[in-house]
Parts: C-alpha cells; sequence; structure tokens
C-alpha cells in the first residue's frame, strides 16, 4: 500500500505541475499586463519607459523561464503580491479558504445527508410515485440555474418573507447567531443545487446493488427490507457516490462563483474570478492551483474510501503481484 501512495503522490504532483504551467502560460496569453495598464493608466509613459519596466520585472523574457523563476521563488514560499489589494497572495486568500468552507461544507455535508435516504427510497420503491417525486426534484435541482434560483429565494425568502437578510455580509460586530442566520439562505440554494446529482448516483447505484444475488440471497433468508437496504445494498451502493462526493472537494474552493456573487460572500470562487477580471496575476495563479490541490486531493480521499468502506479492495494489489 505504501508502494501505491507514493506513485499517486507522484503522480499528483506531476498533474499540479503540468496545471501550473498551463495556467502560467493562459496567464500571459491575457491581454493587459500590469505593465501596458500603468502605461494605460499614465500619459507620462513613453514605449522606452514600458520596455525598461518590462526588463527589470523580467516580462521581456521567454514564457518557459519565467515561468521556472515563478516557481522557483513558489517553492520557498514566495508567491508574490496581489495587485488588487497590495498585500502576499495568502494573506488574502487564507480569510477567504475559511469563508468558502464556512458556506460549502455544511452544504456538502447536508446534500449527502438527505441524498443518500431519498435516493435509496427510490431505488426500493423504483417505479413508484415516491421514485416519481424523487426523480422529479433531483431533475429540478441539477436543471435550475444557479442565478435564477439565488435571486428567486431572495424574492421569496428575504423580501417577501423577510426571514433572512439578502446579503450574507458579515459585518464587523458579528456574533455566530448572526453567521449562521446569514448563511442560511446561501447553504440552502447550494444545496439544492448539488443534491439532485448525489440523488441520481446513489438511485443508480442502489438499484444495480438491488439485482446482485446476494440480495436475492438474503430475502430468500427472511432479512427485513430496511436490514436489507442498510447493511447490504446502502454498502455496496455508497462506492459510486463516495467518488462524486470526493471529487465535489475541488468545488469548496474554486465553485460556488455565481451563488457567492450574488449573495455578496467573500469566497473563494469570487476571488479567483475577480482576480482574472482585474488582472492579478498572481492571485489568480495561486487561487487556481489550490482548487487543483482540492481536486486532487479529493481524488487521493475517494481511493483511501474505497479500501476503507469495501474490505475486498486492496490498495496497490495489482502491483504487489
Amino acid at each position: 500500500m505504501s508502494g501505491y501512495l507514493i506513485q499517486r503522490l507522484i503522480e499528483s504532483l506531476i498533474v499540479l505541475l503540468v496545471v501550473a504551467f498551463l495556467s502560467y502560460w493562459m496567464m500571459g496569453l491575457m491581454p493587459g499586463d500590469p505593465i501596458d495598464l500603468m502605461v494605460q493608466s499614465n500619459p507620462d509613459f513613453s514605449a522606452a519607459d514600458a520596455a525598461r519596466l518590462k526588463a527589470l520585472y523580467g516580462l521581456d523574457k521567454p514564457i518557459l523561464e519565467r515561468f521556472f523563476h515563478w516557481l522557483s521563488a513558489a517553492l520557498q514560499g514566495d508567491f508574490g503580491y496581489s495587485r488588487l489589494y497590495g498585500q502576499p497572495v495568502f494573506d488574502i486568500l487564507w480569510p477567504r479558504l475559511g469563508n468558502s468552507l464556512w458556506l460549502l461544507l455544511p452544504s456538502l455535508l447536508l446534500s449527502v445527508a438527505l441524498a443518500v435516504p431519498l435516493g435509496l427510497l427510490a431505488a426500493h420503491k423504483r417505479y413508484g410515485w415516491l421514485d416519481y417525486g424523487v426523480n422529479l426534484f433531483s431533475f429540478a435541482g441539477i436543471s435550475v440555474p444557479p442565478f435564477w434560483l439565488a435571486i428567486l429565494a431572495i424574492l421569496f425568502f428575504a423580501v417577501t418573507l423577510n426571514w433572512f437578510p439578502a446579503s450574507a455580509a458579515l459585518p464587523n460586530d458579528a456574533t455566530a447567531l448572526d453567521m449562521l442566520h446569514r448563511l442560511t439562505l446561501p447553504v440552502v440554494v447550494l444545496t439544492l443545487l448539488s443534491i439532485g446529482s448525489f440523488i441520481r448516483f446513489m438511485r443508480a447505484a442502489a438499484i444495480q446493488a438491488l439485482t446482485m444475488d446476494y440480495v436475492r440471497t438474503a430475502r430468500a433468508k427472511g432479512v427485513s427490507e430496511m436490514r436489507l437496504m442498510v447493511h447490504h445494498v446502502f454498502r455496496n451502493a455508497v462506492l459510486p457516490l463516495t467518488t462524486i462526493v470526493a471529487l465535489s472537494l475541488g468545488n469548496l474552493f474554486s465553485g460556488a462563483l455565481i451563488t457567492e456573487s450574488i449573495f455578496a460572500w467573500p469566497g473563494m470562487g469570487k476571488t479567483i474570478y475577480d482576480s482574472i477580471l482585474g488582472n492579478d496575476y498572481n492571485l489568480a495563479m495561486v487561487g487556481l492551483l489550490l482548487a487543483t490541490v482540492m481536486t486532487l486531493t479529493g481524488n487521493f480521499l475517494a481511493d483511501i474510501s474505497y479500501a476503507a468502506l469495501d474490505p475486498r479492495i486492496r490498495l496497490g494489489a495489482e502491483s504487489d503481484e
């Protein structure tokens, strides 16, 4: 197993290096680098001044040389300064990383907690009214545009009923209760947007498990339907759902852009979006790499959870033989 873990770590580092170079290369293709913006904002700057500044900051060098220079500095913990905020990049990203966790982690846990029983029930009552109702709910969650659902929730719960504030932005003296009150609406919106796909995966895996011989054998032995669904169907159907949930970890830090923007919540998705629009290369680069690291981590955790949930799976068994 240790060989498998080392192999996956090396593969993840290679993927991260390739993503870093592609991100750096695409950033370099974007119009309007910081020197161009300085020249456009100050008519006293001449073309010679721009060329001198580009040579001073190394922007006139080939893209590969500039990338290795950035990579060398990054490996020493120097990720540069944010052009928009005038602060070190990680001083900007850490608070927003926590904001994304506060918003998206409860949504993910709530989605899984609801999707598992609903998917099992739909599979058990296949082609019944409960199955049709759960399927309709799932397809509605998958199909509805995020911005439309968020605006509808604000209009109904914040404007009409006045139960929740329209903005999730916290004042400086906010308490834990204020935070819970302001985050309830965006968490519910994100839960409704993500739960549909989880239910569909859980239902499909449970239906497949119900056709297996061990399920028919358990029924022939007189096992109750509740015990059958929990101890036999769920334990085998949860593996595909584990993959989807683990891969959703990357979205915790880069996704939910629309929801964060509509509810004015300063999370990672909105920060990455604003940094790209504002030509803040350092901030956008590190934000994208952080999202990539979380996606790779989620993929790795999915493999580990396979072995934990199903003893028949041995990590690296093929390579050991």
